[in-house]
């Protein structure tokens, strides 16, 4: 099973936050907010996916980090 390390929000002008447990609580403290929106894409299948939050004027896009491992 491969271990999750973490999560990297990354913003529309490309800043980046290092996030470890709770994405949406951690981004509002490191930008300063209270409240923020979710964030959703439509996908080719004609879903609705939940793809990050929309915290004051920074649209973050929230990506699970997963442990690496090389084939042997």
């Amino acid at each position: 099973m491969t271990k999750q390390l973490g999560y990297l929000g990354i913003d529309q002008w490309g800043n980046h936050f290092n996030l470890e447990k709770h994405p949406r609580k951690e981004l509002m403290e490191q930008l300063g907010y209270n409240s923020c929106s979710k964030m959703y894409v439509d996908t080719k299948d004609e879903m609705v996916k939940h793809v990050g939050y929309v915290i004051g004027n920074h649209w973050i896009n929230v990506y699970r980090v997963l442990e690496w491992k090389d084939a042997e």
